[in-house]
């Protein structure tokens, strides 16, 4: 489950031709921060800064994105915080540089990052809602959908042993337009595990921060 992740760049937007992000977000983003989103409008492809934690329209409060900033792929329609979501086909994508997981090493957890070889970020599959909460609050937030990682080379390496292994789903940069653009709950032929030959994972211990920070928490 990805819980941490550096958000792309602008200069990697550039780069990969995508329009200019015009407000300011954390460089590292954690469950409840606000992380840039791409999505497919009318006028084509737009950003928006969203909740990093999906808020469904029957929350009254944001208390929920604590637990919902990851989906699994395989139950979007039977979870009552993303089916409304999926069902009205809310697609985008979480452009990151890079994630961090947990490896065990000698029965301690190790911060590792997971990121392209080319340096290039990579597309993050997304669900997104807008909610109106009990106080008025206009929020939009967003959730990355996970797969099942039992088989992929790399990912199976993270999290807990005994544990679930699970991974994001990396859309590629050639089909973007098709993933943003789907229009039916069929999302099997996007549910691959990215190449690993494209990617690389490396240890990354965090950096120490103040004891009021969400980082402290993370990967001790």
């Amino acid at each position: 489950m990805c819980a941490n992740f550096k958000a792309i760049t602008h200069q990697q937007a550039l780069q990969l031709g995508l329009p200019n992000i015009v407000f300011e977000y954390d460089d590292e983003i954690f469950p409840s921060f606000q992380t840039p989103l791409l999505f497919k409008s009318q006028k084509g492809l737009e950003w928006r800064s969203v909740n990093f934690g999906l808020v469904p329209k029957w929350s009254e409060d944001m208390e929920i994105a604590k637990h919902t900033y990851n989906a699994r792929n395989e139950t979007l329609l039977e979870k009552r915080s993303f089916a409304e979501a999926f069902t009205k086909c809310q697609f985008g994508v979480i452009p990151v540089s890079e994630f961090y997981e947990s490896k065990y090493i000698n029965g301690k957890p190790q911060r590792w990052a997971v990121r392209r070889k080319d340096g290039q970020a990579f597309y993050i599959a997304a669900l997104y809602e807008v909610t109106r909460l009990k106080d008025g609050e206009i929020v939009r937030s967003a959730t990355m959908i996970s797969m099942d990682a039992h088989q992929h080379e790399m990912m199976k390496e993270f999290h807990e042993p005994r544990t679930d292994k699970r991974s994001v789903v990396v859309i590629p940069h050639h089909r973007l337009d098709e993933w943003l653009s789907l229009k039916q709950v069929d999302i099997s032929s996007f549910i691959e595990g990215f190449p690993v030959d494209e990617f690389e994972c490396l240890y990354c211990p965090k950096q120490r921060h103040d004891k009021n920070s969400p980082q402290m928490d993370m990967f001790d």
